[in-house]
């Protein structure tokens, strides 16, 4: 079996919603529109979560890669 490449991961991902845990300790859930080589993304109908609670409703949003620590699957 092949081992899996990160992007080939992520783009089956692609329109699931995610978790990404960012840098500065916030979590974003949303769906996983697009992404490029840089691990930029983009999530659809996203919400920051705090301790598990949702805090805010974002909308579509843009993430920058250096910020990501984890993407998964919701």
């Amino acid at each position: 079996m092949e081992n899996p490449r990160p992007l080939d991961t992520l783009n089956k991902a692609r329109n699931q919603r995610v978790i990404v845990d960012l840098k500065n300790r916030k979590q974003l859930v949303g769906k996983l529109k697009a992404f490029d080589i840089h691990i930029n993304v983009v999530l659809e109908d996203a919400e920051e979560r705090v301790d598990g609670e949702i805090t805010r409703k974002l909308g579509t949003i843009f993430i920058r890669g250096d910020t990501i620590i984890i993407i998964s699957l919701e």
